[in-house]
């Protein structure tokens, strides 16, 4: 399943290309927050997981098991996750919610990336330490149904364009440059219900 395909004048292997379509149909359902997204980000992250590894970002594997674990919690979360049991509806962080959302980030930061340095091969501990930290909080926000999550997204999308260029992974820095405009348009979105 990995023998490398020509598309659009860039190589990639089938298991990148299907983790890519599963991925955008992942952020389109949660832009329109229909809960079947989880289930598509659940396949999704299993499949992401396959492709990160074999390029030896072992953060961006290991954020793919966390990522399904969060898809099963966010789905959960968006189904009954008020105090009333209901469906969660768009909120908003509080200054206080800003400020322990950087000091996680921040924080996740400074352990993944000594983790990565110190224990696996990676030749991007810290880029891969700050992006999996990040996707992190972005998920988290996310799964909260938090406004915010798109921000981070966004943030997080555009840095991972270039790590994945960098790594040869350009099917996929595509998608992170789809990933960017579909945030925005997730904010707009969300912004005209909270």
């Amino acid at each position: 399943m990995n023998d490398p395909l020509q598309l659009f004048g860039f190589t990639t292997a089938p298991l990148e290309l299907v983790s890519f379509v599963l991925a955008l149909i992942t952020v389109f359902l949660n832009i329109r927050q229909n809960h079947w997204g989880w289930l598509f980000s659940i396949v999704s992250s299993a499949t992401y997981a396959g492709v990160f590894v074999q390029a030896r970002l072992y953060g961006d594997s290991g954020l793919q098991v966390v990522f399904i674990l969060l898809s099963v919690w966010g789905w959960h979360q968006w189904l009954r996750g008020s105090n009333t049991g209901s469906t969660l509806t768009v909120s908003r962080l509080s200054q206080r919610g800003w400020l322990l959302a950087a000091l996680a980030w921040l924080g996740g930061f400074a352990v993944l990336s000594l983790f990565l340095k110190h224990y696996t091969d990676t030749d991007v501990p810290y880029a891969d330490g700050l992006l999996t930290a990040g996707s992190l909080l972005g998920q988290w926000l996310l799964s909260r149904k938090k406004r915010e999550n798109w921000l981070v997204w966004i943030v997080v999308d555009l840095l991972y364009i270039g790590l994945y260029l960098y790594k040869g992974l350009t099917l996929t820095a595509v998608l992170y440059g789809v990933f960017v405009l579909m945030a925005l348009a997730g904010w707009r979105a969300w912004r005209k219900t909270s």
